[in-house]
């Protein structure tokens, strides 16, 4: 069988670019896109070596997804090619999201935005709800993960544990019971088949070959990954040392550098941590709002994750000081997205070439699988935190013998709100329909309910 010509660098940036602008759905839908164009469309790479490269990209804190597509772009043409795949999956959302905080921060309080948004809070949660149970059925595959789910839901929600500690005793546990050869923690962790089409690597553009420039190569990988922690942690510590830690530029900078390194389990996973700190301790956003924010993600093209934006966004334009509130959100969602996403580039560029050796550490997989129950346990944090919010006007703190939780005021139960909530449910699980189709739904409805007078 005759192999495709190999892409021009030019070629390829025109790939990306449509693959950027299609990317809508979540990870799965974005994983499915880049099968379907890549593997089965184009012929890059076949199937073992795309769900080689998606299985490494699991591993890592970050958008798997984007992560896969900075990891294929530097498979076809080396950094620049990595460089280019990346940026282009990110840039739609980060116009998207940048347009659309705009609009929410100049039109936020007119009633047919907030009946729009109210609605999208409805549909958002039965996505969320609909992201616990398809990462559970994968990850909770026997007691002990179930155990550690739950653990993880009881320390986050009752206790206040933080997610980054969750993550580092669920990684612990999972590392210790691989070493001292527990069945539990025997079972991988990773995606089957991703398409419908199977594409043998034989026949493919890259084939079965290691690519020269993707063998190993110690002093390149170190000297590009320099350049990338130093474009991270360079801007960070300017900032902070300019300043001043107190700043809310400053606070961006280094909430978000942190989040970019634990962020295991995908978007829902960290947007429990991101609201806890981005509500309640910084006091960027109200809690309704993030749900606004997790809407916009929902609903433009790019990672999830791309939510951070709107709350850097909101952050800056909050704390402008002597900036003009636009200019500094603008700035505050720029300086996000930026310390969001380059450390996902210092993650290929620095491990891709040493993908072989990592992929067969048994101990280093069983560490992924409890942290990907444990995240079961925080997106359900996630979920309940949303629900709270959302079907409930009033919420009071419970600080008692370790605990401290928000509970529910019964006599603020939010009608309109409940019963919207309870139709994006059946319309996702009885009734199936996908999430744009779900968000497209409840958004007309709020609209349908502001017009009748039944929003308060």
């Amino acid at each position: 069988m005759m192999r495709t010509p190999y892409p021009t660098l030019a070629e390829a940036t025109r790939i990306w670019a449509r693959i950027g602008l299609l990317s809508f759905g979540g990870p799965a839908g974005q994983i499915a896109l880049m099968h379907r164009i890549l593997v089965e469309e184009q012929r890059w790479l076949g199937e073992k070596r795309f769900l080689h490269a998606l299985n490494y990209c699991m591993l890592l804190p970050g958008p798997e997804a984007m992560q896969l597509a900075v990891y294929i772009g530097w498979l076809m043409h080396r950094t620049v090619g990595g460089i280019i795949a990346g940026t282009l999956f990110v840039l739609p959302g980060v116009v998207a999201i940048m347009g659309l905080s705009w609009i929410y921060a100049i039109y936020g309080n007119v009633g047919a935005v907030e009946a729009l948004f109210f609605g999208l809070k409805a549909a958002v949660l039965a996505i969320v709800v609909q992201a616990v149970i398809r990462i559970g059925t994968r990850a909770l595959t026997n007691r002990v993960m179930v155990g550690i789910a739950a653990a993880s839901f009881v320390g986050i929600f009752g206790f206040g544990v933080p997610f980054p500690l969750i993550i580092l005793l669920a990684g612990l546990i999972g590392f210790i019971g691989a070493r001292t050869g527990l069945s539990a923690f025997r079972s991988g962790h990773g995606h089957g088949k991703v398409g419908k089409v199977q594409v043998d690597d034989a026949e493919t553009i890259l084939g079965e070959e290691i690519p020269e420039h993707a063998r190993v190569n110690r002093a390149y990988a170190f000297r590009v990954s320099a350049v990338f922690l130093t474009l991270w942690l360079l801007s960070v510590g300017t900032l902070i040392a300019v300043l001043g830690p107190t700043n809310v530029f400053a606070q961006i900078a280094s909430f978000f550098s942190v989040m970019a390194v634990v962020t295991f389990g995908g978007a829902y996973a960290v947007l429990a941590y991101v609201a806890q700190e981005a509500v309640q301790n910084y006091g960027w956003l109200a809690p309704g709002e993030m749900l606004d924010g997790l809407g916009m993600a929902e609903t433009t093209p790019g990672p999830l994750i791309m939510v951070t934006q709107f709350v850097g966004f909101m952050g800056a334009y909050r704390e402008a000081g002597g900036l003009s509130p636009l200019m500094a959100g603008t700035l505050g969602g720029l300086l996000t997205t930026w310390v969001t996403f380059i450390p996902c580039f210092l993650w290929i560029f620095l491990g891709a070439p040493f993908i072989e050796r990592l992929r067969d550490n048994r101990a280093l997989t069983a560490a992924l699988t409890a942290i990907t129950a444990a995240v079961v346990g925080v997106i359900l944090n996630l979920a309940v935190w949303f629900a709270l919010h959302v079907v409930f006007d009033e919420l009071r703190r419970v600080v008692a013998l370790g605990l401290n939780l928000d509970l529910p005021v019964w006599s603020s139960l939010n009608f309109a709100a409940a019963v919207l909530v309870l139709a994006a449910l059946l319309a996702t699980f009885r009734f199936r329909l996908g999430p744009v189709t779900v968000l497209a739904g409840c958004a007309l409805a709020g609209l349908a309910l502001n017009l009748a007078g039944l929003l308060r």
